[in-house]
């Protein structure tokens, strides 16, 4: 792409990505290309990946691409696995990802108008709030777009009441190549659904939607496919109000009795439900339609063989409807081959299966009442596990060809075109469908910029797939025979991944379901950020095409832990857990640079104990005097309360507060006082793991000779190291734990229940408030109730839930993004201020000290009037208690720690040695100083010594550091304002932060003071 071309794109600021990995991660969809296919596919990398956030700029776009004969393609989530999405010309993708508003709700019509890029989930959730649902959604629910599904076509849940979803469109705005904008309805809409793109971009999409109402369930479960058939027949000729209708066949229920379910700090939290082997029915119905199928089911049931499941089986396969792909982690991989058969031809298609296709073929399938012809039609979706990363992959493919010929001598069809059956687009859409859209598209896009090589493309692939079809018999006899090993294996690291992490990265299905949900991903908005991204990333590197670099290593580092990925994951892998693992491998064992603020952090935390670099022996400055006797260090209890660092030296209000509650719930406790360490979570997410542990053994040591057995937390991260990681590192290192943890709200709300302790009634005004819940207290230790219900206890409180809570609450974005990006960070917090506000709430209430830290700086940051509270605090003023302001002393610690943020950059360091050139100069070792001055005085010898600067610099640093360290105290002193108890540790802190950033980050520091040195030294021998 030449320089006038780039210059265009460039106008989209930050969004727009040339990085190359940026670039890889938007070249595939969800599919395993086989490694003998690929080569045909060619590089796919696209030139640019760019992210329109209206139609003007769509416009722009095309007319641009058009112009300049650039390949433009479309993508939604890329959820598919046809190569829909892949720009099999390199070109420009083009990201819907910012174009995804609600922009009008017509509740008495039943339509709304979305932006193509808006997924099911989150159009579901907004329809729900005004009283409105989906009339069907596809099964990539929540990760597949509007216009994603549009573009690819298909048929999902509620298919079999309202069709395929072309269907339910109104009206689709498609922006065409010229850069003309058409409204398409009726017949015209087949110009642009199942088109995947070719013929322009989708702007809006008008779709209808129903009244939301209650679904209830029922499941039924068949062995014969004859009668399994004939059930479904009958089902439709007895025209029960029936919603949905989808079906697994014996294979997949049995593997999915194998698949592995969740776990949370290595415990299964899942129940797991045993299915029978044989094909599970689930159907779907309006509460106001349960008791005309409830009654009939059982006469059907009855005359056709099946067994009515229990309720707990048929809520197991409704709820799980999204997560098909927990079975992928037995694979890792799944070969898919989906296809539509007409349901009159079901079970000879499902017979000829079993006969031909002897690996394990799963299936899913869903029914569509009215197919396209007016008679039933049944959409399959089918894998078989293999795995990608072996020849024998190859194989098994092939066995997808199988899969289709059956349906077609069945009269069925292949499900989508894609890169693989562009030569089959008339048997997908119908003879004169396809000839009207190749029509249409050849008259608007004669220079074939708009997705091209898919539905009607000639590509490489394609030609093989239509070439080996012919011989699909032979492909059939090496596939059935390639020998497929079920279950996980993990058996050894690759390339240093470790060998649980390697397989996971390969069972991640790519669905997509963790994206808009993961905060580093929506904070920024691009793929790299998402886990999806970093498994694809980890795959690359496994294979050897990525090396680490500082950026990736900062990207798996940037993760906040809130562990919402966990719990969206379709596969149900561990993958928080897994970039835990990947932390300490990184820093820990393999040195690399960690966040530099950490290096702070533990320098800090090794000379003082806490990682705010106050003084140890100030830790318990802001313990109550009055408490000191009845709780203070000198009184012995079961009990101890850990207050944690940001308590103690930061926002004392939490300490102050939580003590006081705890006594006035008649809480018996002690306190540690100067004994009490960091609990180290920031060393923990930081990969620095040796001063972890050695943290962790200090305070354990001291809560055992307090005579203590409990630990009470404030802190949501203190409370998760003693109530998960401690015991599983005390196990790991041989320490006898035997200390249970606890959290205060978990105390005081069993008095509250208890009937010992309540808030006196005041008269001060009501006041309403929200909860903000903090991801380690919520999703890692699934403490919900106890904070609300003290809540709900205090007098003339109203309170009132923000949209996402409990396990959906969003994370703050603190503590890995504030000290990595804080305007990204500042983006995150907003989002979760903004859901408080749009509840109505005054306040936010939350008891985690550094969410609070990082709303209150986002609140300020973007101006935004809600008010931040500490739990504690808002409590103990219920009480009587005045407590001290927090804010200022947040706002001054913040100003230091951004202003060090900052500085402990290439850019600041950069900076800062500017600011010491002539000190620099003197502290050049074996007299290289006079031999630089006396050359700044030759024309051009300094330049010509220049390419030695990145050799020669990293050398002559750590000699020259000794003598620069006191002149960088006072630049660091001059440049960052401090509290006296910091500055005067500086001379201690920095050369130690120094000694482990400098090593790696020095070959990025050269070139930006290589010509400022140059120029320096000219400059002296002009004016000398």
């Amino acid at each position: 792409m030449n320089s006038h071309n780039l210059s265009f794109l460039h106008r989209f600021g930050e969004r727009v990505s040339f990085d190359r990995i940026e670039r890889k991660l938007y070249s595939h969809d969800i599919a395993a290309i086989p490694g003998l296919i690929a080569p045909l596919l060619g590089d796919a990398i696209p030139d640019a990946v760019v992210q329109p956030q209206n139609e003007e700029e769509l416009v722009e776009l095309a007319r641009w691409a058009s112009a300049h004969r650039i390949p433009l393609t479309p993508r939604g989530k890329a959820s598919s696995g046809y190569g829909g999405a892949v720009p099999v010309r390199k070109g420009v993708v083009i990201d819907f990802y910012r174009m995804r508003k609600v922009l009008r709700i017509d509740a008495a019509a039943q339509v709304v108008t979305v932006e193509p890029g808006i997924t099911w989930e989150q159009l579901d959730r907004a329809l729900q709030r005004e009283g409105l649902t989906l009339r069907l959604y596809p099964t990539s629910y929540p990760s597949s777009t509007v216009g994603g599904w549009l573009a690819q076509g298909g048929a999902g849940i509620g298919s079999y009441e309202f069709g395929y979803f072309r269907e339910n469109v109104v009206a689709a705005r498609l922006v065409l190549p010229s850069g003309e904008v058409r409204e398409l309805r009726d017949a015209d809409l087949d110009l642009v659904a199942d088109a995947e793109g070719i013929t322009g971009m989708i702007s809006q999409v008008t779709l209808r939607v129903m009244p939301l109402t209650g679904v209830q369930t029922l499941a039924l479960a068949v062995h014969d496919t004859r009668a399994f058939q004939a059930l479904l027949e009958a089902l439709i000729t007895r025209r029960l109000p029936i919603w949905s209708m989808s079906f697994i066949n014996p294979k997949m229920a049995e593997m999915k009795n194998e698949a592995p379910l969740r776990e949370h700090h290595g415990h299964v939290v899942e129940h797991r439900i045993v299915l029978p082997k044989a094909y599970i029915l689930t159907l779907a119905f309006r509460d106001a339609d349960a008791a005309a199928v409830q009654t009939a089911i059982p006469v059907l049931a009855a005359s056709y063989g099946a067994e009515i499941l229990s309720d707990e089986i048929a809520r197991h396969e409704w709820d799980g409807r999204f997560k098909l792909m927990t079975i992928k982690r037995l694979g890792p991989s799944l070969v898919p081959a989906e296809v539509i058969v007409p349901l009159d031809r079901l079970a000879d298609t499902l017979d000829e299966y079993s006969r031909s296709v002897a690996q394990p073929l799963v299936k899913e399938g869903v029914l569509v009442r009215h197919g396209v012809d007016g008679k039933p039609e049944v959409v399959i979706l089918g894998f078989i596990p293999a795995d990608q990363r072996t020849f024998r992959y190859n194989l098994v493919f092939g066995l997808a060809l199988t899969v289709m010929q059956i349906a077609l001598r069945h009269g069925g069809r292949p499900y989508a075109t894609g890169i693989y059956f562009a030569r089959k687009a008339e048997q997908v859409l119908g003879r004169e469908r396809a000839a009207r859209l190749k029509a249409f598209k050849s008259q608007v896009d004669p220079a074939g910029v708009m997705n091209p090589g898919k539905v009607f493309g000639g590509g490489l692939v394609s030609a093989f797939i239509d070439l080996a079809s012919r011989f699909e018999p032979l492909a059939r006899r090496f596939g059935n025979a390639a020998p497929v090993a079920i279950g996980e294996r993990p058996t050894a690291p690759v390339r240093d991944i470790p060998a649980d992490v390697a397989w996971y990265a390969y069972a991640c299905s790519q669905c997509g379901y963790c994206i808009d949900e993961c905060d580093q991903f929506y904070g920024r908005g691009w793929e790299s950020q998402s886990p999806r991204g970093k498994w694809y990333w980890l795959r690359e590197y496994m294979e050897g095409r990525e090396q680490w670099n500082q950026k990736m290593v900062d990207t798996f580092l940037a993760c906040t832990t809130c562990e919402m990925c966990n719990l969206r994951c379709s596969a149900n892998l561990p993958i928080e857990p897994s970039w835990m693992k990947l932390r300490g491998q990184l820093i820990n064992e393999e040195k690399k640079m960690t966040f530099p603020p950490f290096e702070m952090m533990s320098a800090a935390l090794t000379e003082q104990g806490n990682i705010w670099a106050g003084y140890r022996e100030r830790r318990d400055a802001w313990f109550p005097e009055d408490l000191k006797d009845r709780h203070g260090p000198d009184h012995r209890s079961k009990n101890v309360y850990f207050a944690g660092c940001t308590a103690s030296y930061v926002e004392q209000d939490i300490g102050i507060a939580s003590v006081r509650l705890l006594d006035a719930a008649g809480v018996d406790f002690t306190y540690l006082g100067p004994k009490e360490h960091c609990c180290a979570t920031p060393m923990l997410v930081a990969g620095r793991w040796d001063l972890f542990v050695e943290t962790m053994k200090k305070n354990i040591a001291a809560v055992k000779a307090a005579g203590a057995d409990t630990v009470i937390s404030s802190c949501p991260a203190c409370d998760m190291m003693w109530r998960h990681v401690y015991p599983a590192w005390a196990k790991k290192v041989g320490i006898e734990y035997n200390i249970t943890a606890k959290h205060y709200s978990e105390i005081v709300a069993e008095k509250i229940h208890a009937g010992e302790f309540a808030f006196p009634q005041t008269d001060k005004a009501p006041v309403t408030v929200t909860w903000h819940d903090s991801c380690h207290i919520g999703r890692v230790s699934g403490v919900y109730e106890p904070p609300r219900d003290l809540i709900r206890a205090i007098p003339n409180v109203n309170f009132v839930e923000m949209a996402n809570n409990r396990d959906c609450g969003r994370c703050c974005g603190s503590v890995l993004t504030l000290i990595k990006e804080p305007d990204v960070a500042a983006e995150l917090g907003k989002v979760r201020i903004d859901e408080a506000i749009e509840a109505g709430a005054e306040k936010v209430l939350a008891l985690c000290p550094c969410c609070e830290f990082q709303l209150r700086v986002s609140a300020e940051k973007k101006r935004l009037p809600v008010e931040v509270v500490d739990l504690a605090h808002f409590a103990a003023e219920a009480l009587g208690y005045e407590l001290p302001d927090p804010n200022p002393e947040v706002r001054a610690q913040w100003a230091v720690f951004e202003a060090m943020i900052k500085l402990m950059t290439p850019e600041g360091f950069a900076n800062l040695m500017t600011t010491m050139w002539p000190e620099i100069i003197d502290a050049m070792p074996l007299g290289m100083g006079r031999m630089m001055r006396a050359m700044g005085r030759v024309p051009g010898a300094l330049e010509a010594m220049k390419p030695l600067f990145p050799a020669l610099f990293p050398r002559l640093l750590p000699l020259m550091m000794p003598k620069l360290m006191p002149t960088m105290l006072a630049r660091v002193g001059e440049m960052i304002p401090m509290p006296d108890y910091m500055a005067e540790q500086m001379p201690v802190l920095m050369p130690k932060v120094v000694d482990r950033l400098m090593p790696h980050m020095i070959g990025d520091v050269v070139p930006l003071v290589t010509q400022p040195l140059i120029d320096y030294l000219h400059e002296q021998a002009r004016l000398n």
